[in-house]
């Protein structure tokens, strides 16, 4: 028997996934603000200081990543829990996740604040970018923490419904960075100009803020962040074992895609400071149009893990379906929007001249490049992150990702720019297209096979089987 096509024309279905979506997407322009602003007023300072700051915020991209693994596998549970309203099992899982990620901030923050140099050294050996990011990284380091904290729990609470309380920190600690940005860095409203090391004060001290609102918020509100203590660690072996097995997979992916990315920012900064440069610039706005993009992907993990949860795969089916054709067809209209407003956009950060004209015009292609690319890329973005994680399959998308970047996408990359020494852009493009064009194919045909649903619940569990029967799927 074959599934029935999805319906389109179904209000509680855009309701849901617009007031999950937009608080969401809301809260990641205003995260990816934080970054533009760091970028641009630390960009009218130069390309060393631009390349720099660049560089040394690979190490919070990167333990980012890591703990996007541990709060993904986290997500699946508090996903199908709330389903079935088991806040214990949600505070125990939290436990778990929160442990983990703190004992990595910590390692990541005895890095980068007590061995600054040695940190930028992996990325170039140009004195000055070298000075100017450790006087970076020796005071954000001491951010990690608060920052790692305020995601998980801002995941926690958007997993149970609870979207407005994120957004709204978010809005506090941009606000706060922009402030205490344009202070610190230029020497304003009383402050000292401390250049590069005003735009890691900044950062740090709006990560620590934000972590207070978020603990004084939830304490008043009494949500599921609050509740006694020992519920939060009452995990035994049975739950940890049962947390690692979803959650290990999604972390080696994670990990094992974030260090990818360094390899492959390796390569670009040892090409020369200035295309490093330009990829910053590029990521900013990339970032910016990603924040829509990320919350579609939260809306559809939380609407498709609830459903999985509880029990009714037909919806969770029909829900997944709708999404796989959103997420890429918004991505293809943010990348032509990019592409139209490209040089409004990168005169942003030229302005007065400040950049050379190697990082300008090399920022441009790449811009454009990226834009048209972007409907491929979020093909499997959607499919991994926003499908398989919620139904329950954290696995595959190791195969998919770890395969397709380290065995394609570096070496393709290490070749073009070393040894038969292609243009900049050129490279570039190559990165993306040997990385994406396969998985892409990949990720359709197992999101049709219908293995992605795997029930962490015993409602779940019993529900598939009889929804396999029905339509007489193995």
């Amino acid at each position: 028997m074959a599934l029935p096509k999805p319906r389109w024309r179904d209000p509680v279905f855009w309701a849901t996934a617009l007031r999950l979506t937009l608080p969401v997407a809301i809260q990641n322009l205003l995260v990816s603000s934080f970054a533009l602003v760091d970028t641009l007023m630390v960009g009218q300072l130069g390309d060393v200081p631009l390349s720099a700051i660049g560089m040394a915020t690979q190490w919070a991209w990167f333990l980012n990543i890591c703990q996007f693994g541990f709060c993904s596998g986290a997500t699946l549970f508090y996903a199908q829990y709330w389903g079935v309203k088991d806040v214990k099992g949600i505070h125990r899982v939290f436990g778990i996740a929160m442990s983990l990620v703190t004992v990595l901030s910590l390692a990541f923050t005895a890095v980068c604040a007590g061995a600054p140099e040695w940190a930028m050294s992996l990325f170039n050996r140009t004195p000055e970018v070298v000075a100017q990011g450790a006087a970076y990284l020796r005071i954000a380091g001491w951010s990690y923490l608060g920052q790692m904290a305020v995601s998980m729990i801002g995941a926690l609470l958007r997993s149970t419904g609870r979207v407005k309380l994120p957004m709204v920190t978010a809005c506090l600690t941009t606000a706060l960075n922009v402030i205490l940005d344009y202070a610190m860095i230029f020497g304003k409203l009383g402050f000292p100009a401390l250049g590069i090391a005003g735009a890691a004060w900044a950062t740090t001290i709006s990560a620590w803020v934000g972590l207070v609102f978020l603990a004084v918020v939830s304490a008043v509100q009494k949500n599921i962040l609050i509740g006694p203590l020992r519920e939060f660690f009452a995990f035994d072996r049975q739950m940890l074992a049962e947390y690692f097995q979803k959650a290990n997979p999604v972390v080696i992916n994670e990990v094992a895609w974030g260090l990818g990315t360094v390899v492959l920012n390796l390569i670009y900064s040892n090409l020369g400071y200035e295309y490093y440069a330009a990829v910053t610039i590029v990521r900013t706005f990339e970032n910016l149009a990603f924040a829509l993009l990320i919350g579609l992907c939260s809306a559809c993990a939380i609407m498709v893990g609830n459903s999985v949860g509880a029990g009714d795969i037909d919806q969770g089916v029909e829900q997944s379906r709708r999404f796989a054709v959103m997420e890429p067809l918004a991505a293809g209209g943010l990348g032509l929007v990019l592409i139209a407003a490209r040089k409004p956009l990168l005169h942003l950060f030229n302005t007065g001249g400040a950049l050379s004209e190697l990082t300008y015009v090399s920022a441009v292609y790449i811009l454009v490049i990226y834009s048209i690319h972007m409907l491929i890329r979020n093909i499997p973005y959607i499919t991994i992150v926003g499908i398989y994680r919620a139904g329950g399959d954290t696995f595959t998308g190791v195969k998919y990702d770890m395969g397709c970047l380290w065995f394609l996408s570096i070496p393709v990359t290490f070749l073009a720019a070393y040894v038969v020494k292609l243009p900049f852009p050129v490279v570039y493009a190559l990165m993306l297209v040997s990385e994406d064009y396969l998985k892409t194919w990949l990720c359709i045909r197992h999101f049709r096979s219908w293995k992605w649903l795997m029930p962490v619940t015993r409602e779940g569990r019993v529900a598939l089987a009889a929804w396999k029967e029905k339509y007489e799927i193995e």
